[in-house]
């Protein structure tokens, strides 16, 4: 058994498709099939149930597939260790998509200029994908919004911002000198789709203080969202440093009265994985740059 071996295992377990995970391996399929094979014969029992059109992990597979996680992330962990300079290396940065366009551009080339000969990588995706990929060792650090649905990640609080009321220019809510939660209550309200935790931010913000936003559309980027207000779909709620960078005039941004929403902005990372000097510095930029 080889180290080639268990990356194939890895692909095939992915992607549930020997063709798929062929054409990812950068192998063709008859190869990776004979290759499975092997393996199979020398573990003495079936890894996977082949299908028509996709395979699944038998019982000894998914026993197989734990132990072969662990052996490349050690593997990988030791490679960054013999390798750490704290000048080069390959980072793997995730965020949540109402963070990464707003958030991520200035520390990056703040970052890049700071350390040259490091490989950034950027990968945009739900929180609940973000924190699973960080515990199975896919990332190396990721910015999410509070709450975190995990155990096992360690969590570094960075800052909070408040989530500001967005209307277009000729609602009538813009005339007022303060708006407050209740003022909203029955307005048409655009959202993300559920997916994204900004959206359970909001609903959640609203329903403790009994005021139920109706979604009458749902979008998939928060770009959208600021356009479908700007047309009179609905208003909603945006992150400051999404409205920060929103210089139009076919949109107004008022900060609610009272009590104001607000989300918990964090880095979340493994601390079960190796920490390389890189990873280190990174996570101490994102501190300077949220002080500055």
């Amino acid at each position: 058994m080889d180290m080639d071996q268990l990356m194939y295992f890895q692909g095939v377990a992915e992607t549930c498709n020997f063709t798929h995970a062929a054409e990812r391996l950068n192998l063709s399929q008859s190869a990776l099939s004979r290759a499975i094979q092997r393996l199979e014969d020398e573990v003495g029992q079936p890894l996977f149930e082949r299908k028509p059109r996709s395979v699944e992990l038998t019982d000894a597979g998914l026993i197989f597939q734990s132990r072969a996680e662990q052996i490349l992330l050690i593997v990988e962990d030791m490679k960054a260790e013999i390798s750490d300079d704290g000048q080069t290396g390959r980072l793997r940065i995730g965020a949540i998509p109402t963070i990464a366009p707003y958030f991520l551009p200035d520390l990056l080339r703040q970052f890049a200029d700071q350390y040259p000969k490091a490989n950034l990588v950027v990968q945009e995706d739900t929180t609940d994908n973000l924190v699973r990929r960080c515990k199975q060792g896919e990332l190396d650090v990721a910015i999410v919004a509070l709450p975190i649905p995990a155990k096992y990640v360690e969590i570094d609080n960075l800052f909070e911002e408040e989530l500001f009321l967005v209307l277009p220019p000729e609602h009538p809510l813009t005339q007022k000198k303060q708006i407050r939660l209740s003022d909203i209550q029955h307005e048409p309200f655009v959202l993300l789709n559920e997916a994204h935790c900004l959206s359970d931010n909001i609903v959640s913000f609203c329903r403790q203080r009994s005021v139920h936003p109706l979604a009458v559309e749902r979008a998939n980027q928060l770009a959208m969202v600021q356009e479908l207000v700007a047309l009179s779909h609905g208003i909603s709620l945006i992150p400051e440093m999404a409205k920060k960078l929103d210089k139009t005039e076919r949109r107004v941004y008022r900060s609610l009265s009272g009590v104001k929403p607000k989300r918990t902005v964090v880095a979340i990372w493994n601390p079960y994985r190796f920490q390389s000097q890189l990873l280190i510095h990174f996570r101490e930029a994102i501190h300077a740059y949220v002080q500055e």
